[in-house]
C-alpha cells in the first residue's frame, strides 16, 4: 500500500495577467506517493498580486514559496471557528479526498509532511529564478 512521502506545490505564471505591475500565478497541491504516484489534492488555487511597475524586482523565490504554501491551506479560520479547527478540518479534507483514492493517510499525518514548492518554468525565467 503506498504511502504519502511528500506534498508538493506547483506554481506557475499566468502571461495573460501577469503585467509590469502585476503578478498572477496558479498553484496545485499534490501527494507524492511512496510508489512514484502523484495525485492532485487541490487544482484551484492561486493568487495575483499588484502594485507600483518593477514587481518582479521586489520578489524572491522564498516569497513566491512562502505565498505557494499558503494559499494551498489550511485557510483563516471563520466565524467561530478556531485556527487549529480551520488546520485540521483542512488536513482531514485532504485525507479524506486521498482515501477515496485508496490511500491511506491521517490529518495529522499530512501536516507534519515535507512542502516542496515547484517553481514552474515561465514564472522562473519571469521573475530571474
Amino acid at each position: 500500500m503506498p504511502v504519502v512521502t511528500r506534498l508538493v506545490t506547483h506554481v506557475e505564471l499566468d502571461e495573460d495577467l501577469t503585467t509590469d505591475r502585476q503578478l498572477s500565478v496558479s498553484a496545485r497541491l499534490e501527494a507524492e506517493l511512496s510508489d512514484g504516484r502523484a495525485l492532485v489534492l487541490l487544482d484551484d488555487r492561486g493568487w495575483s498580486e499588484s502594485g507600483p511597475p518593477g514587481i518582479r524586482d521586489r520578489l524572491t523565490r522564498a516569497s513566491v514559496e512562502d505565498d505557494a504554501r499558503t494559499v494551498v491551506g489550511p485557510d483563516e479560520p471563520f466565524g467561530d471557528q478556531t485556527r487549529e479547527e480551520a488546520a485540521a478540518a483542512h488536513w482531514g479534507a485532504l485525507a479524506d479526498h486521498l482515501a477515496r483514492r485508496g490511500v491511506t493517510a491521517d490529518a495529522a499525518g499530512l501536516a507534519a509532511l515535507p512542502h516542496h514548492v515547484d517553481l514552474g518554468e515561465r514564472l522562473r525565467a519571469w521573475a530571474g529564478f
